[in-house]
């Protein structure tokens, strides 16, 4: 089972770079954002969009507004930024976002980079 979730995290690494290739950066996650969707859904890949994360207090679920940006076959959450400089607060927000959703593999990704190799951070947990 292992390999296949690194087989669709290879995808979802390629899926990125034809999309940072195609479009540079400079734009606004939500266009990064919908372009990976696309790329991902035309490989046969199952990928949710904005999936509301709740958190779970006290046994009782609070919607407090999460949302991941793709979730990419119940494995993986991918995180986009569009930003000039990644900061720790990105890295620890998708961080949050495996604890609360018992997810062991996230990648954050920031389009707004030259060379998009500079912009990608894969985490496990």
């Amino acid at each position: 089972m292992q390999s296949d979730i690194e087989k669709i995290f290879k995808s979802v690494l390629d899926a990125s770079f034809e999309v940072h290739k195609n479009l540079g950066p400079g734009l606004l996650e939500s266009v990064y954002r919908r372009c990976l969707l696309f790329e991902l859904q035309s490989k046969n890949i199952k990928v949710e969009t904005e999936k509301v994360l709740p958190v779970y207090y006290k046994d009782k679920i609070i919607e407090a507004g999460y949302r991941i940006d793709l979730l990419v076959e119940d494995s993986i959450i991918i995180e986009i930024k569009a930003v000039e400089k990644m900061n720790n607060l990105f890295e620890a927000q998708i961080m949050s976002y495996m604890k609360l959703s018992k997810i062991k593999l996230g990648l954050l990704v920031n389009f707004n980079t030259k060379l998009l190799k500079d912009g990608i951070k894969r985490i496990i947990m």
